[in-house]
């Protein structure tokens, strides 16, 4: 066989309609396609066992995962395209919806594959795939077993991959600034629309490493409690916190955010943490928080969004995502979290969209993975740096091409008196932006 890339190409040109936007190198040394650009490489032809066992997206990662299809030249610019043909395609109304053993067309491209991966049974998925999972969905056992498979794969990984400010979430940018002058920002953008002041209790609900509880109790003077399931981020926290001297106004627990109960509090903070909490169980989250803070009490919820879907009880959770990355995970539109917030009893008072944002501060986390490869390798391992460079550079097309976004949500619980303690004017709209044009006479 010395024509695999032209089979392979014809085959998937004819199932898509349309050419296929990307060169392909099959394992026979064959090419077909664009002669410009990257390449999509084939590696092995179990990759297509796969695709045959697991028609579509998870097909597709395991075999990326298990190194049997690859990238040469820019990863992003084929995200980009293939995003045209499968992710827009599938978005549109007339897309064809078929039946994968009634319809003739994808019975004769099974066959076709068939005779192109050989006829031995599905390779086992890759060791980095999470398939069991015990108890309800996220329920406190079960929601504690998926947070320990996305972060507990080692700090030193993290690390490398976040940079010094060890902050997994989005950044906020401004021109020409470094990933660590964004997450300062970041930061401190929080710790200002939570009105931080010296002696405040402020509950970080999903602290991560510790970076936002260090910053509010360092700049602001704030009394910090953060929480976490992982047991190696309350590790890495706590020690980073004690050689910074906060010991005395931070505090790091192992806890549910459904096990707190020592309010009320002044503020709260959730950055990338809600994503994990999902649908079934977001009022009772809701509802938590407010009955953690105090009245006059701000929150700051800091999430991950997707687009609202024609009809949302089709929604299903991304396969990769789901199998590989953030187990259980759901993204909601940013309405809906609006909606269950106000349900809860808070007053929304400011939401702010950052996406751009994220998709910034992916780049630069895919740019530190990228030119610390074979650290993370060793670390980690080959699949699971592999996973991480996917998941990231994936992420970054979707923010850039608006399938998602990242919000932050600023609300208040009101007390009574109406009083909810904003200034009339807290936001500027343009770089610009300051008190507008002078007003004349006439004005």
């Amino acid at each position: 066989m010395a024509d695999a890339a032209q089979r392979l190409t014809a085959l998937a040109e004819d199932l898509l309609g349309s050419p296929l936007p990307v060169r392909l190198r099959a394992w026979d040394g064959s090419e077909a396609g664009p002669a410009e650009g990257p390449v999509l490489v084939v590696r092995q032809r179990r990759a297509l066992r796969r695709l045959l066992w697991k028609p579509g997206e998870l097909g597709l990662a395991r075999a990326w995962v298990a190194g049997e299809i690859d990238v040469e030249g820019d990863l992003y610019e084929v995200l980009d395209r293939l995003a045209g043909l499968l992710w827009d395609r599938g978005d549109r109304d007339d897309a064809p919806s078929v039946h994968p053993v009634r319809d003739p067309k994808l019975r004769a491209a099974a066959k076709a594959l068939l005779k192109l991966g050989g006829p031995l049974p599905p390779p086992p998925p890759p060791a980095e795939e999470l398939r069991r999972r015990s108890g309800r969905l996220h329920t406190r056992g079960r929601d504690k077993q998926v947070v320990s498979h996305h972060y507990d794969v080692g700090n030193d990984f993290y690390a490398l991959v976040l940079g010094p400010s060890m902050v997994y979430s989005c950044a906020y940018w401004t021109p020409g600034g470094t990933l660590e002058d964004a997450q300062h920002d970041k930061l401190d953008l929080i710790a200002r629309k939570l009105a931080l002041k010296p002696g405040d209790r402020l509950l970080d609900v999903g602290c991560g490493w510790g970076s936002m509880a260090m910053h509010a109790a360092r700049a602001y003077g704030a009394e910090v409690v953060g929480i976490t399931l992982s047991r190696e981020q309350a590790a890495f926290a706590r020690k980073r916190i004690a050689d910074e001297g906060l010991a005395d106004k931070v505090e790091i627990r192992v806890q549910d955010y459904r096990d707190v109960k020592d309010g009320p509090y002044d503020a709260i903070s959730s950055i990338g943490m809600a994503e994990h909490v999902g649908s079934v169980r977001y009022r009772e989250y809701a509802d938590d928080l407010y009955a953690l803070l105090r009245p006059g009490g701000r929150l700051l919820n800091h999430q991950i969004s997707r687009r609202p879907e024609p009809d949302e009880e089709a929604y299903r959770v991304d396969p990769f995502i789901d199998a590989y990355v953030f187990p259980d995970g759901e993204l909601a539109p940013m309405g809906r979290t609006l909606s269950i917030l106000e349900e809860a009893g808070f007053e929304v008072r400011d939401v702010e969209a950052l996406r751009e944002h994220y998709a910034l501060t992916l780049r630069e986390w895919v740019g530190n993975l990228e030119e610390h490869w074979a650290r993370a390798v060793r670390l980690t391992s080959p699949a699971r740096a592999r996973i991480w460079r996917l998941y990231m550079a994936a992420s970054a097309v979707s923010f850039e091409r608006n399938r998602i976004g990242v919000n932050q949500f600023l609300a208040v619980r009101t007390p009574e008196s109406g009083a909810s303690g904003l200034p009339l004017r807290p936001r500027r709209w343009t770089e610009t932006d300051g008190a507008g044009p002078t007003r004349t006479e006439t004005d």
